[in-house]
């Protein structure tokens, strides 16, 4: 353990501080590209690493004893919380041993490459609903990379529509019109945002023809949300028989879940020009074929048809994948990717470069912890420093040649048949078609979704493959510079966000208890320290174990008057303290020094509970009931639309309910028993005098209540139509005294 630690440390304290080459006797000293140093406060994180495991340990030995001594469910279920508490802890450590920060140096890149010489480019977006994920979204982002400062003739934006809608296919008839407009205006005026919607919102720069421009903007914007509100295109919204023949493919036959692979080329580079007589880059819309029996393997299957498809028409050595809602913020993000895929001092393991997911339209005080911050921007600089962050599933650039082999063993897709044939000819559609069909994998007997391409087996493709490919040896490295690479939307919607989760939970489930579990293979494949990150996360959902234990036992036990924990003149009250203030610590340390806010982390920290207590708990249920045959999870869009009404509620700070949810059972419940087992305390307190026996209880049952806020606000508090409905609190209300009146039998 140490000796790899040790390597690692000379390896990130040797800074790539550029290359060198002899000439006739002299050394030529080339700038670097980039450099990477260790975190300062690594030593502190292995230091208390240390003092928190004596501590843990401690309190493991206490439990363990304790149980020998007097079998009893209540100390059972006390260890069986602290023992999954210290399992996530001792794998979230290995975030925390090697954290690195580098930075790119885009003025060097002239000293390694000509602008000639870059890669080609092919950038994928994928979207799958029109009304939930809505076509101007999407837009957006494939007109913010188009517009981006690389060579256009090696720039491809391949669009996937796992929704087969013609509404979205008609969005981007109109984008590509307007973007022979928007791309030359950007690119004259040195435009830094690039999507045009956040462009006109922020209007931080005016030209002579910006009002034009966005009048055309608008003008496109309104046909399309006419267009999608109406639900059928109209012979009044096409501009010629082409665009009529490519929506003639949709007969009443045709369903999101069973249609033939339609490919169709928007624009060509070398063909389609813009306004000022530069080409334009390619854009072709995909919509992969689906059979009703067939397996679709939701986002893995839609990026596997666009590698194909792809692969048959521009074949390019670079990939970027982005969610139809992540839309890039800076124009130079492909040059900050390639300080790292051009180094020729780089390892040539290196499989992807990935930037963090950072988002727009949060509230002042991010109350769903929306900005996952530890998830997106401070996990991944710890994994950085080992094997590389994982592939948070959007904003990652990847060689096209990871999804075809091993490092040691690696093939692409022979290109020969490209030539200098249009990527529109018959024989190059003929070919996109053929890979895009729904029987391709089945017929071909191939390794797509195994070997080959983002693997099958998880709702979290992006994990699961980034997972699989460190495990076959290949790299990756995490960019993260001042100005946000891509901004995206995080849900605004209460029960859209516990909704995600509990899809996360599923997949990450599938992950953890595969045959390839990061706990057992991955520790042995890549290293202990990858191991432990990986396995982090699958087991993510396990949180709901000791959350769902410490929110409803200690309060039981409360209400009759039982003391579970030790009293306050006993030293181990204070190894409880120190556990508590020891782990809350550190994690508010990290998300401050990373620029978080006090607020910020106190609402993180209070969804992570209500996560537990919901999501995390019912996906670990659902993913039981599916391992045993029970039921099966279908694949669940989160919806990006946001209503007026709801939009203002969410800047106010208001949670969203509203629904009468599943999901809002458990939270409710909680809420109503920590709300009476506090009152009840504090009476029996003042009525017997006995603190001392209750008071790590109470102050656990008050921590709750504190954090249970929100809840008893959209119980009691409020009459707008995102209060929690009366049907949950009810419902409530009973199960809280089923259980009460189940304790008071156990105890």
């Amino acid at each position: 353990m140490h000796k790899i630690l040790d390597n690692l440390i000379r390896m990130i304290h040797s800074k790539e501080m550029g290359s060198s080459t002899e000439s006739h006797g002299s050394t030529i000293h080339v700038p670097p590209l980039h450099t990477c140093v260790l975190k300062s406060r690594t030593t502190a994180n292995r230091l208390f690493a240390i003092v928190y495991s004596f501590a843990i340990l401690s309190l493991l030995y206490r439990h363990c004893i304790a149980l020998l001594h007097s079998f009893s469910i209540v100390s059972l279920l006390i260890l069986l919380a602290d023992a999954v508490l210290a399992f996530m802890w001792a794998t979230s450590q290995a975030f925390r041993m090697c954290p690195v920060e580098r930075r790119v140096f885009i003025e060097n890149l002239e000293h390694y490459a000509k602008e000639s010489d870059y890669p080609r480019l092919d950038v994928f977006i994928c979207t799958a609903d029109p009304y939930k994920e809505p076509p101007m979204c999407v837009v957006n982002t494939a007109l913010s990379v188009m517009a981006y400062d690389y060579p256009t003739e090696k720039l491809s934006v391949y669009v996937s529509d796992d929704g087969g809608s013609k509404l979205t296919l008609f969005a981007f008839m109109e984008a590509a019109r307007f973007a022979t407009h928007w791309l030359p205006y950007c690119k004259k005026n040195k435009i830094v945002e690039r999507c045009p919607d956040a462009y006109f919102k922020s209007n931080n720069s005016w030209f002579p023809e910006t009002d034009r421009i966005k009048m055309m903007y608008e003008n496109m914007r309104v046909r399309v949300e006419n267009v999608v509100q109406e639900g059928t295109i109209s012979r009044d919204y096409m501009t010629n028989e082409g665009e009529s023949e490519a929506f003639s493919r949709w007969t009443d036959e045709f369903t999101p879940q069973n249609h033939p692979p339609v490919v169709q080329v928007l624009l060509e580079c070398g063909k389609d020009e813009d306004v000022m007589g530069h080409t334009m880059p390619n854009l072709v819309y995909v919509s992969r074929g689906k059979g009703i029996n067939l397996p679709q393997n939701f986002k893995a299957g839609a990026l596997n048809a666009l590698l194909r498809v792809s692969a048959t028409m521009t074949n390019a050595p670079v990939i970027l994948t982005l969610d139809s809602d992540m839309y890039s913020n800076d124009p130079q993000t492909p040059l900050r990717a390639l300080c790292y895929l051009l180094d020729p001092s780089m390892d040539p393991k290196l499989a992807y470069v990935q930037f963090p997911q950072i988002f727009y339209g949060i509230n002042k005080n991010d109350i769903y912890g929306g900005e996952a911050r530890h998830t997106f921007q401070i996990h991944p600089t710890g994994m950085d420093g080992l094997k590389g962050p994982i592939y948070l599933g959007t904003g990652g650039f990847f060689r096209r040649k990871v999804f075809f082999g091993d490092p040691s063993e690696t093939f692409e897709l022979k290109q020969d048949h490209l030539g200098s044939k249009s990527i529109k000819s018959r024989v190059i559609l003929a070919s996109a078609h053929h890979v895009a069909d729904c029987n391709f994998e089945s017929q071909s007997q191939s390794q797509w979704g195994t070997k080959m391409g983002f693997r099958y087996g998880s709702l979290v493709e992006d994990m699961y493959t980034s997972y699989m490919l460190q495990c076959e040896g290949w790299k990756s490295i995490f960019c993260h510079p001042k100005r946000p690479a891509f901004l995206g939307n995080s849900p605004t919607n209460f029960h859209d966000f516990l909704n995600q989760t509990r899809r996360w939970s599923i997949g990450l489930l599938e992950v953890a208890f595969c045959k390839y579990s990061p706990i057992t293979y991955g520790t042995r494949t890549i290293n202990l320290l990858s191991g432990l990150c990986f396995a982090y996360y699958s087991f993510w959902p396990i949180w709901s174990i000791p959350i769902t234990i410490y929110a409803f036992l200690p309060q039981l036990a409360l209400l009759n008057y039982v003391s579970i924990f030790p009293k306050m003149s006993d030293p181990w009250f204070f190894v409880y303290i120190f556990c508590f203030l020891g782990t809350y610590g550190q994690d508010y340390l990290e998300l401050i020094l990373s620029g978080g806010t006090t607020q910020r982390w106190w609402n993180n920290q209070r969804v992570w509970m209500m996560r537990g207590l919901s999501s995390f708990s019912i996906g670990s249920v659902e993913y039981i009931l599916k391992s045993i045959g029970i039921s099966t999870f279908g694949f669940n869009v989160t919806s990006k639309a946001v209503e007026e009404e709801q939009s203002k509620r969410y800047k106010k700070g208001m949670f969203e309910f509203g629904v009468a949810s599943p999901l809002f059972l458990p939270l409710t419940t909680a809420a109503i028993i920590n709300l009476v087992s506090f009152l009840w305390g504090i009476a029996q307190i003042f009525r017997q005098g006995r603190i001392e026996d209750l008071l790590l209880q109470i102050l656990l049952v008050g921590f709750a209540m504190v954090n249970c806020w929100p809840i008893y606000e959209a119980m009691v508090l409020r009459a707008d139509e995102a209060k929690m409905p009366v049907k949950i609190t009810l419902i409530s209300i009973v199960l809280a005294w089923a259980l009460y009146l189940a304790s008071s039998i156990a105890f």
